[in-house]
């Protein structure tokens, strides 16, 4: 049976960060049929909740019409939007929907004969074939039997990696591949997980969007450090390396080659504190980000990013307490993000 949802006893306070629906608001009329839409301003249904048994609406993404029958009922928890004479619910939470071309961050759970399985925020896991990554020293060949047995030598439980949604499965299962060098291990850095914000799904609450880079350096006054954002959710933000892109003097035929030392190890390099800082202060900047409801994209990292800086420069040279990640990653872009609405 579907749970009800009372009305508050008492005003609900307004949240300056409340998540903002940029769809068109229903109106009395067109809202009367939800009975979630007089209880709440977000409109707000739950599973198995009637939404309209109207037969002029359409149902979309969210609902379901049971069989010899014209109502509309929610299939998720989630806001009802109104697109014309489409209804559909997007969900609070939700899972990452692979798509061919998306970058991704993953984590490897099993290794299989031929292949990995990896753990990308979907539903269910991803398959990285063997055939699909580069082998050591730049080789272009069919992969062998002994190629299986040191399966384990590229990557094993627990490793993560950046990888490439290469193909579709009709059972919803992705496949991955690392022909690349900006993909493969990772190291030196730190995992962070946006949890149900991945994909674009969730962007009006802010979460990490497909955009043209999503791979990108920031500069900062320790040096360098890489950020990854995966469409699927997952980030890592790590100390920077020279790529073999960099490098002029490296004939683009031997590129893998340069690379082999370091391609599939999993020993990190020695760090200073500087840089651990700068890693962990970006980190926490990301998660309050999403907190704040705020998409997570590259330009917005790095206003967030220089503009925090700015605000701890002003208040050593003040001598008050700096701003710091005690009060939550939310309470510290909060403050960042006035500085930014106030300068305009």
């Amino acid at each position: 049976m579907p749970i009800s949802i009372l009305p508050p006893s008492a005003p609900i306070p307004q949240d300056n960060d409340a998540y903002d629906d940029s769809d068109e608001e229903m109106s009395d009329d067109e809202a009367s049929f939800a009975p979630s839409a007089r209880t709440s301003s977000r409109n707000i249904v739950t599973p198995g909740e009637t939404i309209t048994s109207d037969p002029q609406w359409m149902r979309g993404h969210g609902t379901y019409i049971p069989p010899d029958s014209t109502t509309i009922i929610s299939t998720v928890a989630g806001t009802l939007h109104k697109t014309n004479k489409l209804l559909s619910v997007q969900p609070l939470r939700a899972r990452y929907t692979p798509e061919i071309g998306d970058l991704v961050v993953g984590r490897i759970v099993s290794v299989q004969t031929k292949k990995w399985s990896v753990d990308i925020a979907a539903p269910m896991l991803a398959s990285l074939p063997l055939s699909s990554i580069n082998l050591p020293g730049g080789i272009l060949r069919r992969r062998t039997a002994v190629d299986e047995l040191n399966i384990r030598t590229f990557f094993s439980e627990g490793d993560l990696l950046t990888a490439e949604v290469q193909t579709l499965h009709a059972d919803g299962t992705a496949a991955l591949h690392t022909r690349s060098l900006k993909y493969g291990k990772l190291r030196n850095g730190m995992f962070t997980s946006l949890s149900g914000a991945g994909g674009g799904i969730l962007s009006r609450r802010g979460g990490v969007v497909r955009s043209k880079r999503q791979v990108f350096t920031l500069q900062t006054a320790a040096g360098e450090i890489s950020i990854i954002l995966g469409v699927n959710g997952y980030i890592f933000v790590s100390k920077h390396t020279a790529s073999p892109n960099d490098n002029k003097d490296v004939s683009i035929t031997r590129l893998e080659e340069s690379v082999s030392e370091t391609l599939y190890s999993s020993q990190n390099d020695e760090m200073d504190a500087g840089i651990l800082r700068e890693i962990a202060r970006v980190t926490t900047l990301i998660k309050g980000l999403v907190a704040c409801g705020t998409r997570v994209d590259e330009d917005m990292i790095v206003r967030v990013y220089e503009t925090a800086v700015e605000i701890e420069a002003e208040e050593r040279s003040l001598g008050e307490k700096v701003v710091d990640s005690s009060g939550g990653a939310k309470a510290v872009v909060q403050s960042v993000l006035a500085r930014l609405e106030s300068a305009g």
